[in-house]
C-alpha cells in the first residue's frame, strides 16, 4: 500500500489516516470539512472569548496565524505556531455538545464544563486532586497566575526573571511585568498594551538569554550560573524571584535540568519561586510530576503540540499554593472569570460569574487530542518520531540547508537534551549548509516573507524564530516543521513503510516551493 500513498495528494492521506469518527457528527454530511467549515456555530464561537489574535479575516477566514477552527484541506505541520481544527476534533465537538454549543456563555454551565476539564487532565496525567488547575484563554494570560500566586512575598515586590524572551510568545513579555499585552481582553474590556494591571504586584523584569551572540544555545550549567547572582541581587533589594524555566522554547530547548534547579532550591530554599514554560505542550508526564513535587507551576497550552485551535491556556499548580496565595487584584476581574480560578483562591468571588463558550470548545477540542495521545505507548510515540527526524533529515539534506541544535553543544548526545517529545519539533536554519558554511544572507524580514509564500502554496509551517545569526550579526532565515498530537496519532496505527512513505510525501510537498524561494532569495 505504502507506494501508492507517496502519489497520493497530502489531503487525501491525512483522510485516510484519520480514525473514523463519522459516527459522532451525527447531523453533518460524510465530508468532515465542508460539515463544519467557518460559517458554522461551532467554528463561530471558538473565535470569541479571547484577543484579537483569534479572530478571522473576513476575507480569508483565517486568523493572523493562517488558521482556522475548522478542518482545512492544506499540509501544515506548524504545531509550533497554531494549528486548525482537526475532523477527529470537529465531530467530538458536535457530538458533544450539538447546537447547544452557545450555552456554555451561561456561568453554571461553563463552569461545569471547566470541572470537566479539569478531570480530564488530571486523568490524562495521572494528577492528584490537591494539583489545582488556572485556565486562561492562552498562555500570555497564564503569566499573570504565578504573579498572583508570588504577591506579597517580597516586601517590595516580584522580580520576575524570564529564561530566553525572544523564545517565548512576544506577548509575554508585557504580562509577564504585570501588565496588558492586548486592545482588549477574553471579557471584552478595551484595555492599553502596556498599562498596568490595578492592583498587581510590583514587577520587575529580568532575562537570561538561552543563546549567545551567535545563536548557540547555553547548556544547563550556563543558565544555572547566570540565575544564581540575578536571584541573590533580587533577594538583596527586598524582591521575590519568581525564575521561569523552558520545557520546549519555539525551537525546542530544555534549560536549565533538573538536577540544576534542585540545586537553586537548595541554596534559597522558599526565598525563591519557578515556573515551567511547557506551553508547547512537548512535555511527558513524568516530567510534569518531576517539576510540580518540587512546588514549581506549570504552564501547559493546548493549542501547539497537543492540537487544539489557538488559543486555550492552563497552569497545574502544586498543593498548598493557591490556599497560601494572596487575594487576586482588583484587575483580575477585567481578565479571568470565576470559573476559570480554582475555588479556594481568596478574591475568586469578586470576577465574573459568566461564561466564555470559546475557551470551554477550544480546550475541549485540545483535550480531546490529548487524551488519545495519552493513550499510545512512549513505544509507539517513538516510532512514528523516529520516522518523522528521518523525514526532516532527507528534507534538510534535499534543501542543503541544517538543523538548529535543539540543545548546546556540550549535551547533543546526552539523552537529557533530546527527551522524545522534542523531537517533534525541527527548526531549520535556511542560510547555512550542513558544516555551517553560510549558503544565503536571507534575514528574518525575508524568512518571514518565505513563510507567507509557502502558505499561499498551501504549505504551512512554523513561524520564524530568531536564533541563527548571519556573518554581518543580523538574525538569518529559519522555519520550524513542527508534528502534532493527532497528526501522531493517525500515523501511529500505521505500519513502518506507510509511516516513512507518508512523512517523505510531506517532505516533498514543502521541499519543492521551499527550495524555489530559496533559490530565488526568498
Amino acid at each position: 500500500m505504502w507506494p501508492l500513498l507517496i502519489a497520493l495528494p497530502i489531503f487525501a492521506i491525512s483522510y485516510l489516516l484519520m480514525p473514523d469518527y463519522s459516527h459522532l457528527a451525527q447531523q453533518q454530511p460524510k465530508d468532515p470539512v465542508l460539515a463544519f467549515d467557518h460559517d458554522s456555530t461551532l467554528a463561530n464561537l471558538m473565535t470569541q472569548g479571547g484577543d484579537a489574535r483569534i479572530v478571522l479575516d473576513p476575507q480569508t477566514r483565517l486568523n493572523r496565524y493562517s488558521s482556522g477552527p475548522y478542518p482545512r484541506d492544506v499540509l501544515a505541520l506548524a504545531s509550533s505556531t497554531a494549528n486548525d481544527l482537526s475532523a477527529d476534533a470537529a465531530a467530538y465537538l458536535v457530538e458533544v455538545y450539538g447546537t447547544d454549543a452557545a450555552n456554555l456563555n451561561s456561568g453554571d454551565v461553563y463552569a461545569d464544563a471547566l470541572e470537566q476539564s479539569r478531570a480530564q487532565i488530571r486523568s490524562a496525567y495521572n494528577l492528584d486532586s490537591d494539583i489545582d488547575i488556572f485556565f486562561a484563554p492562552s498562555g500570555t494570560d497564564l503569566e499573570y497566575v504565578p504573579l498572583f500566586a508570588c504577591a506579597g512575598k517580597g516586601a517590595n515586590g516580584v522580580s520576575n526573571l524570564l529564561l530566553g524572551a525572544d523564545e517565548v510568545g512576544s506577548g509575554c513579555i508585557h504580562s509577564a511585568a504585570g501588565r496588558y499585552f492586548a486592545n482588549e481582553t477574553a471579557l471584552g474590556t478595551d484595555v492599553t498594551p502596556g498599562q498596568p494591571v490595578e492592583g498587581m504586584v510590583k514587577v520587575e523584569m529580568g532575562d537570561f538569554p538561552v543563546r549567545d551572540a551567535m545563536g548557540t544555545a547555553f547548556d544547563g550549567p550556563a543558565i544555572a550560573k547566570q540565575m544564581g547572582p540575578k536571584i541573590a541581587d533580587a533577594l538583596s533589594a527586598g524582591l521575590h524571584p519568581l525564575v521561569h524555566v523552558v520545557h520546549g522554547s519555539k525551537t525546542g530547548l530544555v534549560l536549565p535540568h533538573l538536577d540544576e534547579i534542585d540545586a537553586l532550591i537548595a541554596r534559597f530554599g522558599s526565598d525563591v519561586s519557578f515556573v515551567v514554560d511547557a506551553c508547547q505542550a512537548r512535555i511527558t508526564t513524568p516530567a510534569i510530576h518531576d517539576y510540580l513535587k518540587r512546588g514549581i507551576i506549570v504552564f501547559l497550552t493546548g493549542s501547539k503540540f497537543m492540537g487544539g485551535p489557538p488559543f486555550s491556556g492552563f497552569a497545574l499548580l502544586p498543593p498548598g499554593m493557591v490556599a497560601n496565595a494572596a487575594p487576586l487584584p482588583v484587575g483580575a476581574t477585567q481578565i479571568f472569570r470565576q470559573a476559570e480560578v480554582p475555588t479556594d483562591w481568596a478574591g475568586r468571588d469578586a470576577l465574573d460569574d459568566s461564561g466564555n463558550a470559546g475557551l470551554a470548545l477550544r480546550l475541549s477540542a485540545s483535550l480531546f487530542e490529548l487524551e488519545r495521545f495519552q493513550k499510545l505507548s512512549i513505544a509507539e510515540v517513538a516510532r512514528v518520531v523516529g520516522s518523522f527526524t528521518t523525514a526532516t533529515d532527507n528534507l534538510a539534506a534535499m534543501l542543503r540547508v541544517r538543523k538548529v541544535g535543539a540543545a548546546a553543544p556540550s549535551e547533543a548526545n546526552e539523552p537529557a537534551g533530546h527527551p522524545i517529545e522534542m523531537q517533534t519539533l525541527v527548526t531549520l536554519d535556511l542560510c547555512h549548509d550542513p558544516s555551517g558554511e553560510q549558503l544565503r544572507t536571507i534575514d528574518f524580514d525575508g524568512a518571514t516573507a518565505i513563510h507567507k509564500a509557502l502558505i499561499g502554496k498551501g504549505v504551512r509551517l512554523g513561524q520564524p524564530v530568531k536564533c541563527v545569526k548571519l556573518s554581518d550579526g543580523r538574525w538569518g532565515a529559519t522555519v520550524r516543521i513542527g508534528i502534532s498530537m493527532p497528526q501522531l496519532v493517525r500515523l501511529s496505527v500505521l505500519g513502518d513503510p506507510e509511516i516513512a512513505a507518508t512523512l517523505a510525501a510531506m517532505m516533498n510537498q514543502i521541499s519543492e516551493p521551499l527550495a524555489a524561494l530559496l533559490k530565488n532569495g526568498g
